[in-house]
């Protein structure tokens, strides 16, 4: 079918790109958080039948466009942003949601995941949005998350959100261009939040790699002297704590994905269940590359605090050299300084230059020595 090959054009046409030093940054459909003007959590509910969306004199309520899909037919999408546990209570009853996925809903700060109830299957994605900086500090904040909960059902799917990660209105406007997708059903909605936001951690991933090669860079560089000790290490154990952010949002996400390309699903159509399989690879992909963030991180930070090791070494073979070279004056200088009265050249008339120049000639003989080898 021409809806099929053309998928991944409609829910995926351009790869969201990153860049910094004040360039805009584009994380795909997400933008802003609930618009001023929504007076309650519902950002938007529409009625699909035969793929496209259904015109009304007046905005319809949650419960009067499900009263419009059981009449006629077809699915509602609604979006709802940030609900308090009363303004979701009247939905959940609705559509008859399981109290779990409904507290799960409301609460937030839940692992990504995938459940299935009897009538419906609740998922849970974390956004990532990459936070623009002109140069990382031992504070700067390299990602941020968000959170997008999904109930997918028969002729339902409902769309929850928390965080900054804006709204979805983007991506549903691009799907109403294509009614033979959304002619699929509220899967074809499903795959195409899970395909962006796993598009977002791509972009997101390539950001955060250009940050660790600047601080690989930076470690492994020649001429750093005058930098303080311990701000490469601060830096890098930020920059790992933002990475073991963002694999809490991958990880747990790949058998979900793995679950909805591999089984079938009576609420997922056939012909959708199989590019889920695309988004479980592209998010296998950006798994291993997080995970070999961290490794990489660990093996630079290793070798930043053997830097730091070594350059305290040098410190010391310096400081022990000096030390050195000054306790031949000082042993001389204690020997003719004790007052005895009948010592060797002591009333010789050239007794003084002669022990100045031994002291001199000795102190640079083991400078010469020292240096050459390597510890001056």
């Amino acid at each position: 079918m021409s809806m099929i090959r053309d998928l991944r054009a409609v829910v995926r046409p351009a790869r969201p790109s990153l860049r910094k030093g004040g360039v805009r940054m584009d994380t795909g459909p997400y933008d802003t958080t609930r618009d001023p003007a929504t007076p309650s959590a519902v950002v938007d509910c529409a009625v699909y039948r035969g793929g496209s969306r259904m015109e009304f004199t007046h905005p319809l309520t949650p419960q009067e466009a499900m009263r419009q899909v059981r009449r006629d037919g077809g699915f509602v999408w609604i979006g709802l942003h940030e609900p308090t546990e009363a303004e979701f209570a009247g939905i959940a009853s609705e559509f008859g949601l399981h109290p779990l996925a409904v507290e799960d809903a409301v609460q937030a700060h839940q692992r990504p995941k995938l459940e299935r109830y009897d009538d419906s299957l609740f998922t849970v994605f974390k956004t990532i949005h990459y936070i623009e900086h002109d140069r990382l500090t031992a504070n700067s904040e390299v990602v941020e998350t968000g959170e997008v909960m999904c109930f997918t059902g028969k002729d339902f799917f409902i769309t929850v959100r928390h965080g900054g990660q804006g709204s979805l209105r983007a991506l549903r406007h691009r799907l109403q261009d294509d009614p033979e997708l959304l002619a699929k059903g509220p899967s074809a909605v499903l795959h195409a939040i899970a395909d962006h936001v796993v598009d977002g951690y791509i972009a997101v991933a390539d950001a955060v790699q250009d940050d660790i090669d600047e601080v690989e860079t930076e470690v492994f560089s020649p001429g750093r002297k005058g930098t303080p000790r311990g701000t490469d290490a601060g830096r890098i154990y930020q920059l790992k704590r933002e990475v073991l952010e963002f694999k809490r949002a991958v990880s747990p996400l790949l058998r979900p994905m793995q679950l909805l390309s591999e089984r079938p699903m009576r609420l997922v159509d056939p012909d959708i269940q199989k590019y889920f399989r695309d988004v479980a690879d592209h998010l296998a992909r950006v798994q291993e590359q997080v995970i070999g963030f961290d490794e990489l991180l660990n093996s630079i930070l290793q070798a930043n605090l053997a830097q730091a090791s070594v350059a305290q070494n040098e410190d010391m073979r310096k400081i022990t050299s000096w030390a050195a070279i000054i306790a031949v004056p000082t042993m001389v200088c204690g020997v003719y300084g004790m007052n005895f009265d009948y010592m060797p050249e002591l009333h010789w008339k050239f007794g003084y230059p002669v022990v100045m120049s031994v002291m001199v000639g000795m102190c640079v003989g083991i400078h010469r020595t020292l240096k050459r080898n390597g510890w001056l």
